[in-house]
């Protein structure tokens, strides 16, 4: 019998289970697939190997970053272009998105960068709201999309938080959880009084360099070093078995009753408690078109909802982001499309929406290779019985960050007793 049993092989049950048998803990794991990682994966397009899922995380805290140098990484830690992202309106051009901004919060409403988003009379009538509102108002809201809408109003939430949190978290932000996804940012909207004053000390106060990094060959090296490290450490990996039921102190599969603390890492074991409800279609192209060795959106878009004939919801020209990866595509570009459906012909789709978002033509026949990925993602906040450990993103939330942090905070309290 093992110390513990860890049930799901994504990146959560990767991090939790290291991390309990460096400190000493004799661990089994159970993954229903063939696979390991989950949605950190990898998949060959174009004969390129690409991520198939996260392609970057983020730096607050070095928690990711912290893994990684542990995991011999260090050395290939990069920085993406710094160019920067676009924004697609309803109506209208392409614009950058605001340099001063936090989940499209403008720390300025009437910035330029800003107008050329919301307009000038929206953008003072968010400069005013938000000016001279108590600061109190809005310090209790639950969810991202009730703090903006109180401080700055519609149009800044739909025009500027919406495209970018959907892009980002793939997720409205009237569905996320304000401290799960800004956690700094209650405090400093008490401290400072207003919500453009409270972004802008939060930009000013996080360290210097880039939000996000990337790895040169990708983030799926991070599972591979993982993987390696739970064989090395001793681990029992079980591949294509599927736990029935987990109660406290067991866990049941198809063939086998396996006694040890009980650590869920997969949505879906606890019944009800896991509801998968968001579908991530990812459309992947390799395309050859010269026009797009100018990076004319810089490292991509986010697309607001209802823009005008486009169905992605948010683009990636990975070529201009990763100069590792523009090496390896050999004059060729990499442009990743995120939808919230799976739509029939997606590859027609994508690229034409490609081709509109990046204002450059792209004719089926510079489509070298395309390939559809599709991820379920879980919005509700799981819960676990006293005694079982859940980890992963129903509770940690979205971003290698939230769940890395969260599994490793997990196992220090199983190496400690509290096994919760």
């Amino acid at each position: 019998m093992s110390d513990v049993v860890v049930v799901g092989g994504g990146i959560a049950g990767l991090v939790i289970a290291r991390k309990l048998l460096i400190e000493g803990k004799s661990v089994t794991l159970l993954e229903a697939g063939d696979r390991l990682g989950g949605s950190v994966s990898r998949h060959v397009v174009g004969g390129i190997a690409l991520d198939a899922g996260a392609e970057s995380f983020a730096t607050r805290g070095g928690t990711v970053e912290a893994l990684v140098r542990d995991l011999g990484l260090g050395d290939e830690i990069v920085a993406p272009n710094p160019a920067g992202a676009w924004l697609q309106p309803v109506d209208g051009p392409a614009v950058p998105i605001p340099a001063t901004s936090l989940l499209g919060i403008p720390g300025s409403p009437v910035a330029e960068d800003v107008i050329a988003v919301l307009g000038q009379s929206a953008a003072l009538r968010a400069f005013a709201v938000d000016a001279f509102l108590p600061g109190t108002v809005g310090s209790k809201a639950t969810t991202l999309g009730e703090l903006v809408r109180r401080r700055m109003g519609d149009d800044v939430l739909d025009k500027l938080v919406a495209p970018i949190v959907n892009g980002v978290h793939s997720a409205s932000p009237d569905d996320l959880d304000l401290d799960r996804v800004a956690p700094h940012l209650r405090a400093a909207l008490r401290r400072e009084g207003s919500l453009a004053r409270a972004v802008r000390s939060l930009r000013v106060e996080a360290p210097a360099g880039t939000a996000v990094a990337g790895l040169r060959g990708g983030i799926s090296r991070i599972v591979d070093e993982l993987v390696a490290d739970l064989d090395r450490f001793g681990a029992d990996v079980r591949l294509n078995t599927s736990v029935r039921s987990v109660t406290v102190g067991s866990a049941t599969t198809d063939d086998d009753v396996l006694g040890g603390h009980i650590v869920v890492a997969a949505s879906g074991v606890l019944g009800p408690l896991a509801t998968p409800d968001r579908v991530v279609t990812l459309a992947t192209l390799v395309v050859e078109q010269p026009l797009l060795d100018a990076a004319p959106r810089g490292t991509g878009l986010l697309v607001a909802k209802g823009a005008r004939g486009i169905r992605a919801r948010a683009l990636t020209h990975a070529t201009a982001k990763w100069q590792w990866l523009a090496e390896r595509a050999d004059g060729r570009h990499v442009l990743r499309l995120s939808y919230g459906e799976d739509p029939a012909g997606l590859a027609e789709i994508a690229r034409a929406d490609a081709a509109a978002l990046l204002g450059v033509p792209i004719d089926p026949a510079a489509v070298v290779d395309f390939a559809r990925v599709q991820w379920t993602r879980t919005t509700a906040v799981e819960t676990a019985p006293d005694g079982v450990t859940l980890v992963g993103e129903g509770i940690a939330g979205t971003g290698l960050a939230n769940i890395i942090g969260h599994s490793l905070a997990q196992a220090d309290a199983v190496v400690r007793g509290e096994l919760q």
